[in-house]
């Protein structure tokens, strides 16, 4: 009898604690939102608090593990979420409550969509007996960012809530990374469910990305590139998304088949600015020497890229007697815009190290002659200095200052991120990058207002690093209240601003192209930058003449604080090169050839932006 009623205790004393482990595991929908960021590894969130989010930022209260950068804007905390992704190749996480927290938050999910960034965006939503009755603050959040998502949840169960929360990162960051949207209802962050670890949930989809590219058909590319005359490797921000490794793989690649490399607007910094096989960027505002090599070329490479517009000009008349080979893990971009010969579905690191491989194993025979014309042909073209201008004793030129701010960097550990307008574009072009997730610029999207929130990003990412948001006067108004959040969270951003007092970019198409009339693209209002920096915290700095720009320049450097420098430069400067809209992409108009503006504008060119 002792023995059995020994017997009976143990078994009662196993019961009772698995009703413990279980009711430990017992979790409110909100505190399931924070134990799950914590096992997919965040460590910092940027949001927004609102009413229908309010129990998660509760349950935020009592977990220090989790850093919260308060924003003073939703689509700032997109951008800033943004800017931490690109910059670390990790998932940003966002939240923000619903309703007008949900749809500020639009513009940064598009935006990071359209730039395949990574993003986790948790939204708030009212009780789920609310929904379709138009309560306070009540959108339909999964309707709107549908289009605009990789993927999105109406968490309408908690039982759901966890699966739905790990499978969020899964979707967000494999494949072709993008933003997964989870809208949850203020009652299911209430409610209480049995938390799963991330191990233990069962994804209720089949999405399994294929990240490995098929050999025949990266054989058959490899024999191509063998017997190319004229080669060319196009590369794009996928080569950025597959991680360091790809842009390790690509410039083992280039090595072997002797080809030079352009790339696109997101993909800079993949391969070394500093090399001689570099053409520098393609595409509208891209160099000569880039721009013709891909129209002459006889087989183009493409990784990671995806042909759009601002790269292909004229799509009839691009890359016309070349063989095209694309490389990319999104099935749907390979031969959506360009027709390719080979099309090969996979990650850019994968691929790569299998076309190493094989050409290892080919030992190919190139033709070095033909390859050395080549090589004469593209140092003819880079001879023409696309990108020259003529200095100004008196007067601050863009070109100069960002060249100024390139050299005067070099050496400190530098992330750069840029608003959207002709100051993004001479960043391009005058700030040289030898790594990746360097370069964080909105690409597709073309978002005025980026940059500024994607520095604070950054900054939080790499606090002891040097960043800088290359900014448009217009633009960086648009989300000029996140200088107060870097203020608020010791981010020593700097922000310099290249002030021509127009929205540059609009004022030099409505000059080449509508008639020299300049329809409300003037900013005849604008706010003294060093006050405004003054007054927000931080430091203001104003350069007007070249021989002070080195000076201030090293001044914000050095600050520790937040800095909006104002340097004023020349008002009607115009970024060139220039392709036209409707022109082929060797078309291109130089700086010294835009003489006669109206010789620029023909039926096709007269198509707008």
């Amino acid at each position: 009898m002792p023995e059995t009623r020994a017997t009976d205790m143990t078994a009662h004393q196993t019961i009772e604690a698995q009703k413990t482990a279980a009711q430990d595991e017992t979790l409110t929908g909100a505190e399931i939102v924070v134990r799950a960021l914590l096992d997919q590894g965040v460590e910092v969130l940027f949001g927004y608090p609102g009413g229908a989010v309010l129990p998660i930022y509760d349950a935020l209260f009592a977990e220090p593990r989790l850093r919260h950068i308060l924003v003073r804007h939703e689509q700032g905390a997109t951008h800033a979420a943004e800017g931490y992704a690109r910059s670390t190749g990790k998932p940003g996480v966002v939240l923000v409550t619903s309703g007008p927290g949900a749809t500020n938050a639009v513009t940064g999910i598009v935006d990071a969509l359209m730039d395949s960034i990574p993003l986790v965006v948790i939204t708030g939503q009212v009780a789920t007996h609310l929904i379709g009755t138009d309560a306070f603050q009540e959108c339909d959040t999964i309707g709107i960012t549908r289009p605009c998502t990789k993927h999105n949840y109406l968490v309408k169960d908690v039982a759901d809530l966890p699966r739905i929360m790990h499978e969020a990162f899964h979707i967000a960051t494999s494949g072709r990374p993008g933003p997964v949207v989870i809208d949850i209802p203020k009652d299911v962050q209430f409610s209480k469910g049995v938390y799963q670890g991330p191990s233990e949930v069962k994804h209720s989809h089949n999405y399994a990305p294929r990240t490995k590219g098929d050999a025949g058909k990266i054989a058959e590319a490899v024999a191509l590139i063998a017997q190319a005359k004229r080669p060319i490797l196009y590369t794009g921000g996928g080569v950025i998304n597959a991680g360091p490794k790809a842009a390790a793989l690509l410039r083992e690649f280039q090595a072997l088949i002797g080809a030079p490399v352009t790339s696109t607007l997101m993909g800079l910094g993949a391969f070394p600015a500093s090399s001689p096989a570099w053409l520098g960027m393609l595409g509208m505002h891209g160099s000569y020497e880039a721009n013709n090599a891909m129209h002459d070329c006889d087989v183009m490479v493409a990784i990671g890229a995806r042909f759009d517009d601002r790269v292909t000009g004229r799509l009839d008349a691009f890359a016309p007697t070349s063989r095209k080979i694309h490389v990319d893990i999104d099935a749907s971009s390979i031969g959506k815009n360009v027709r390719c010969d080979i099309g090969i579905v996979g990650d850019a690191a994968s691929v790569l190290a299998d076309m190493i491989a094989a050409w290892k194993q080919l030992k190919p025979r190139q033709d070095k002659a033909a390859l050395a014309d080549w090589d004469r042909q593209i140092e003819t073209w880079r001879a023409r200095n696309s990108f020259g201008y003529s200095p100004d004793a008196k007067l601050i030129k863009p070109q100069h200052a960002i060249q100024r701010l390139y050299e005067l960097t070099r050496g400190h550990d530098v992330y750069i991120t840029t608003e959207v307008g002709q100051h993004q574009m001479w960043a391009a072009q005058f700030f040289h990058f030898e790594e990746p997730n360097r370069w964080m610029t909105s690409g597709g999207l073309g978002t005025m207002g980026y940059g500024l929130p994607a520095a604070v990003g950054v900054q939080i990412a790499h606090p002891g690093s040097l960043v800088i948001d290359i900014a448009g006067d217009a633009s960086v108004q648009m989300t000029m209240q996140e200088m107060s959040t870097a203020v608020q969270h010791d981010l020593p951003i700097k922000i310099f601003i290249l002030n021509n007092e127009w929205m540059g970019m609009v004022r030099q198409w409505q000059q080449l192209l509508h008639g020299e009339r300049y329809s409300h693209s003037y900013s005849a209002s604008l706010p003294d930058f060093v006050k405004l920096a003054e007054a927000y915290g931080g430091v203001g700095i104003r350069a007007e003449h070249p021989d002070e720009l080195d000076e201030k320049i090293l001044q914000m450097i050095n600050s520790p604080k937040p800095v909006i420098f104002d340097c004023r430069v020349t008002k009607e400067e115009n970024c060139f090169p220039m392709i036209v809209s409707g022109k082929a992409h060797n078309e291109m108009t130089m700086a010294d050839e835009a003489t006669d503006l109206g010789s620029l504008v023909s039926d096709a060119g007269k198509r707008l932006v």
